[in-house]
């Protein structure tokens, strides 16, 4: 299967709807012209938002004069909306929207039998009703609901929307099941930063429109991305029934910039792949969950490393020997391959710093072949780069608070122990490496250094695992003492080249990637 795609094709037919809450008419129509510009399909008028609401004039003004197609929605406080009062009025104002033209109204479940009651089949061609059930507390098993969507076409709705909420990431997978084989048209969204899945997924399962917030911050429910963030880090016009599913699995993972480093890479080759952050309680479970070959590959960052390898089917051999993986790939017959890309990033990254430095073509050896290094720290970074300096041919010393740390990794890569105190002194020859991957320098505490000034005069490069800051302390001091300097962000953006060409098997846009990791960092 061919899996680039034409430019700027649309793959799906899910509609983006922006939610309008505003306390007047002149607001709503504002955040409805706001919505337009940015690309959303349709407004919901969340009318139990308006004070002082008087139906007819208010609606007449709100349907005529909106930019948009408009789904009509009166939620009241019972199913988690803001209106208080009487019952039969507000059903009656959602009655006058049909009347006067409105393209859409929701209707909720409990009383949707009443409300097709009232209008006696008299409903205006151009209207579709939506029937919604809101679940603010879990999301039920397939079974139940199915049973609630069932439910919900015997109203005669003439679209099902069921919002149910994430208690884990893998609630979202009973949605997509019952959003992939239902007939009728349906809204699935599962609610809060654990669901955040659902709403950008929708668009490959088929629901039927996804909501997306104007502003950052200002959401008619947990967990809602905003507008443009579906347009144009998610590139949702673009999702397929067949597109490949990447994400990076960690826990907290708000912060991440990996989706804002893949998804634009993806989209310039026209790979069709999306990359998403996957906030993961279980490793084990969620791989079991989403077992669909669509799921394909992921980065793993804090605290799921070690959990990622011991879900693999195969493992690096470097990796192994690290007892990390950073980035996994599902193999089309379905075998969960491990590997460790932080160390090919920061070697890589040190490599080409000294090739810069010595003026070395890119001759057959390593460049760190022979040389003395020095890697500081003992956990998974650390291991990761003694490990890759040792298959580079270098002589490592592992450096650590607690030396038994220290004796415990080198004696795997056949180095030298010492601790941090002794290292001050260390230097029995000129010309060493030395790499940094304690958190010693790093936001908020940059001031701190992990090694005295007068020690960097013996090194020639020194590298930071650290990229907040992109200039540490220890960079600016080992550049003072005239040694050459790799940044960590050279380490994150070749890790990023290498999981680019394991998630898409292309060669990866080196500039492009730059750039973006350049204006979001």
């Amino acid at each position: 299967m061919d899996l680039q795609i034409a430019h700027g094709a649309r793959r799906n037919s899910t509609l983006i709807c922006a939610p309008v809450m505003a306390e007047t008419v002149d607001q709503m129509l504002i955040q409805a012209r706001k919505a337009k510009e940015l690309g959303a399909d349709l407004v919901e008028i969340r009318l139990d938002f308006l004070k002082n609401f008087s139906p007819r004039q208010d609606l007449e003004i709100l349907i005529k004069q909106c930019p948009l197609p408009t789904l009509i929605t009166y939620r009241p406080i019972w199913e988690g909306g803001q209106h208080e009062g009487d019952e039969s009025k507000r059903q009656n104002a959602l009655q006058i929207a049909m009347e006067l033209g409105a393209d859409y109204i929701d209707v909720e479940l409990q009383v949707a039998h009443d409300f097709y009651n009232a209008i006696q089949g008299k409903k205006p061609e151009k209207v579709k009703i939506i029937v919604s059930s809101h679940n603010y507390q879990n999301t039920p098993s397939v079974e139940e609901i199915g049973n609630l969507v069932a439910r919900i076409q015997a109203t005669g709705a003439d679209i099902v929307k069921v919002a149910t909420t994430a208690v884990d990431i893998m609630d979202s997978a009973r949605v997509f099941q019952i959003l992939a084989h239902s007939q009728v048209p349906m809204i699935g969204i599962v609610m809060g930063e654990k669901g955040f899945i659902s709403r950008i997924l929708s668009a490959k399962f088929g629901g039927f429109l996804t909501f997306g917030s104007i502003e950052a911050g200002i959401v008619s429910a947990p967990g809602q991305p905003t507008v443009k963030d579906l347009l144009d880090l998610y590139n949702f016009r673009q999702l397929g029934p067949d597109t490949k599913v990447h994400g990076v699995i960690g826990n907290p993972i708000g912060h991440s910039k990996s989706p804002h480093l893949y998804n634009p890479a993806f989209k310039s080759v026209n790979f069709n792949g999306i990359y998403l952050p996957l906030l993961v309680d279980n490793v084990a479970n969620f791989l079991n969950t989403y077992s669909s070959p669509d799921f394909v590959g992921y980065s793993y960052t804090i605290p799921h490393k070690e959990a990622g390898f011991n879900c693999c089917d195969e493992i690096d051999p470097i990796a192994k020997e690290i007892g990390a993986i950073s980035c996994m790939i599902r193999r089309p017959d379905g075998k969960l391959m491990g590997y460790n890309v932080d160390y090919l990033g920061a070697i890589a990254a040190i490599e080409e710093g000294l090739r810069a430095t010595n003026g070395a073509s890119n001759g057959s050896g390593s460049p760190l072949a022979g040389k003395l290094f020095v890697v500081m720290g003992a956990g998974g970074a650390g291991k990761a780069l003694a490990f890759g300096g040792k298959e580079k041919g270098a002589r490592v010393v592992v450096a650590n608070r607690t030396y038994e740390k220290a004796k415990q990794l080198a004696s795997k890569v056949g180095g030298e122990a010492i601790t941090l105190a002794e290292l001050e002194n260390f230097h029995p020859e000129e010309g060493m490496i030395l790499a940094n991957t304690t958190s010693v320098g790093m936001k908020p505490k940059i001031e701190n250094t992990p090694l005295s000034k007068k020690a960097l005069k013996h090194y020639c490069l020194v590298f930071d695992a650290i990229y907040t800051p992109k200039l540490t302390r220890l960079l600016t001091e080992a550049q003072e003492s005239g040694a050459t300097v790799v940044y960590g962000t050279e380490m994150f953006i070749n890790q990023a080249f290498v999981q680019f060409e394991k998630f898409t098997g292309l060669p990866a846009p080196k500039q492009l990637i730059r750039d973006t990791l350049a204006r979001n960092t």
